[in-house]
């Protein structure tokens, strides 16, 4: 069995310093820029939108990587591995996945039918190959407002299987400990040759990545490959796939036929010639206690039982609700356990048009905002007092918020939506203004003397936002957002 264990485990211990050894001393984050897609690389069946973080300080001092994923219907993500964590989340769309994790077993089976296994056979020895249509292990379905956890190293696929395209936006985290290598974000390939979209020397590093990919048999020797998977030397040239244009995401035209169980639950009877049986093998499940049972085998925690996808964006999942400013969902370790091993979480924010983000301050982690929609105003102030950021933020556009930087976000008539990627498991944020906030919780007298205010007016700043948690309803009237718009500007 594969296993990820949380106690002592090298993915679990404390960092310091994120990002590049270059980049320890240039960390002054004294600009931040909101950022768009600027590349595109095309596929047979999609394509893959890159950022231009290279050039950012902030982006390489957080030590994290983003792309946005545009797949088509009936497309496939080929099968492939990064060298560090990363969080999926799905803008929209729907279909399917799967993950190959080390040491996991095939749940999903199809066993051909006796009558067929006798013609097949006749007469003759049968092998497993021949009692068995196809294994693998198990598929999870993804629809809108998904997370997906994908560990470093492992192998993983996806599959649109609707109408419309599957929109996915993806953040690496190249500064956990899982990634031993240089603070670059490395996929390797088991099938396809990605292409390459642009040829501009000032992207030297995805240029030379992209304009070279190929998948990761192309560089063996195809005797050697042929004879250690038992399979003529003409089928390992498929699979290196020196010749192949589809790129990493290619069009399945008949449809992707895959084991999957019935919505409906149907009595499995002998004649059927493709039944799902699920091994014998016992599966570990979760234990208060933390470890595994179901299997005594001592393991602290079995990653083949790990849940790898959770919802944020159902209303009805919500954290924090405001019936008239928005609502806050979050996925940390406390409700999808896997992070502990991936070390990042997410919160999908929804604010209503006009409504209000409490300023606040993330304790323990770098923030990488994703807008998915509407058009909001965000200020930024580092330990200085500056502003470090202050502008509009729209759908696809980026922005990196570091670790203690104060920020406020205000949403426009249209309303904003966004998706913040969090490089901590549970990561905390501390509130300046509502319930549980920082104010709330300064006694008058420290208020009053701190800023030079009355008892009186120190009791307004503690309370008059006092029945709100962290999503506030507009409070503007029409002539006061007037002034606020023309003094932005």
């Amino acid at each position: 069995m594969a296993q990820f264990s949380f106690g002592g485990s090298p993915l679990q211990s404390p960092r310091g310093f994120r990002g590049d050894q270059d980049s320890r001393h240039q960390c002054r984050f004294e600009h931040l820029t909101a950022l768009e897609a600027t590349h595109q690389q095309r596929s047979e069946a999609g394509f893959t939108e890159y950022y231009n973080i290279e050039a950012r300080n902030e982006f390489r001092c957080a030590g994290v990587s983003v792309r946005r994923l545009v797949v088509e219907s009936k497309g496939l993500v080929l099968p492939m591995y990064a060298n560090a964590h990363k969080l999926v989340y799905i803008v929209q769309g729907r279909g399917v996945f799967g993950m190959a994790l080390p040491g996991c077993p095939e749940t999903f089976q199809s066993v051909r039918s006796p009558f067929e296994q006798e013609v097949a056979t006749a007469g003759e020895a049968q092998s497993s190959m021949q009692k068995m249509r196809d294994e693998h292990q198990q598929l999870h379905q993804f629809h809108q407002g998904d997370v997906i956890a994908v560990p470093a190293g492992v192998a993983h696929w996806l599959y649109n299987n609707g109408d419309s395209p599957v929109v996915a936006f993806t953040v690496i985290d190249t500064s956990n400990n899982a990634n031993q290598l240089d603070p670059k974000r490395r996929e390797f390939f088991l099938a396809g040759k990605p292409r390459s979209s642009w040829q501009q020397q000032s992207y030297s590093y995805q240029t030379e990545q992209l304009s070279r990919n190929q998948n990761i048999f192309a560089g063996f020797n195809p005797d050697l490959l042929s004879e250690a998977l038992s399979v003529s030397k003409q089928t390992v040239l498929r699979l290196q796939g020196l010749s192949d244009p589809r790129g990493a995401i290619i069009r399945v035209e008949n449809g992707l036929q895959a084991l999957q169980p019935s919505l409906q639950v149907e009595p499995v009877k002998e004649e059927q010639t493709q039944a799902y049986l699920p091994t014998k093998q016992l599966q570990p499940t979760w234990s208060r206690s933390g470890g595994a049972c179901g299997q005594q085998n001592g393991l602290d925690e079995i990653m083949c039982a790990f849940k790898l996808r959770k919802n944020i964006d159902n209303p009805q999942s919500s954290d924090i609700f405001n019936p008239h400013g928005g609502r806050i969902t979050r996925a940390n370790s406390q409700n999808f356990p896997i992070l502990n091993i991936i070390q990042m979480s997410a919160t999908r924010i929804v604010l209503q048009n006009n409504a209000l983000l409490t300023p606040h301050w993330t304790v323990n982690a770098h923030t990488v905002m994703y807008v998915t929609a509407g058009q909001g105003r965000i200020q930024v102030v580092d330990h200085r007092g500056r502003s470090v950021f202050d502008g509009e933020l729209h759908q696809q556009q980026i922005l990196l918020i570091p670790q203690n930087f104060a920020v406020v976000v205000k949403a426009r008539r249209e309303g904003f939506a966004w998706v913040s990627f969090k490089t901590n498991h549970n990561a905390v944020d501390s509130q300046i203004a509502g319930k549980a906030s920082i104010l709330r919780a300064l006694p008058v007298d420290v208020v009053a003397n701190a800023y030079r205010l009355s008892r009186e007016d120190s009791r307004r700043v503690k309370f008059n936002r006092g029945d709100e948690m962290a999503v506030f309803a507009p409070r503007r009237g029409p002539q006061q957002y007037a002034e606020w718009q023309i003094n932005e500007k």
